[in-house]
């Protein structure tokens, strides 16, 4: 096995804030699954509606693309100031310089706009899991953004109106996983206009 610098690089990408988000949401226990499939009730919804090109959404939008178990209240746990759960509560509660960082740049003051940044994390997740089985302690720091970027590349693509939403802002899960990739030597800001070069080129 190798070890270095690669082994910290890739094995870093295990302690990530949104990475945790996600795997706390969607465990075991009933009551976070629950939440998680509430919140993929609209993520579902919000995806739907942008790739339909339903301009602009509002939460009623969204809320009636939900269908009957859509409504403003549970709309309005998944989104919006006072949420229940937010990812960049998690980033925050990190503490880590550049968790905190990159929650500064997620941090909405509009609902919807907070539903998409967790509906791209949402829609990347698979991706991500994918590269994640394909990285390797030895690789070299190039090689791993170079796979990272080309991920957010192809999950651009085949989700053309979700990844431009929000100025083209990357999934947030992308974004802190590049910085750790980088260990310490690259910004959240740097990373998330680095990504989103990516999907604005694609």
């Amino acid at each position: 096995m190798v070890t270095g610098a690669g082994t910290a690089r890739v094995a870093g990408l295990d302690g990530t804030a949104v990475g945790a988000w996600v795997r706390r949401l969607a465990g075991n226990t009933a009551p976070r699954r629950n939440h998680w499939r509430t919140r993929q009730l609209y993520y579902r919804a919000a995806a739907t509606l942008l790739e339909a090109q339903q301009r602009p959404l509002t939460w009623k939008s969204i809320v009636a693309a939900a269908g009957p178990r859509g409504c403003r209240s549970t709309f309005y746990e998944v989104a919006g100031a006072h949420a229940r759960h937010r990812m960049v509560d998690d980033l925050i509660g990190d503490g880590r310089p550049g968790a905190i960082e990159i929650a500064w740049r997620y941090l909405r003051s509009d609902a919807v706009e907070q539903l998409l940044d967790e509906t791209k994390v949402w829609s990347f997740w698979p991706y991500r899991q994918e590269l994640m089985r394909w990285f390797s302690d030895a690789m070299t720091l190039g090689e791993l953004e170079a796979g990272l970027s080309q991920t957010v590349l192809a999950w651009g693509r085949e989700h053309p109106a979700l990844a431009g939403a929000v100025g083209f802002a990357p999934p947030a899960c992308a974004v802190e996983d590049l910085t750790v990739l980088h260990q310490g030597h690259l910004s959240g800001t740097q990373a998330l206009h680095r990504l989103s070069e990516v999907i604005r080129k694609g």
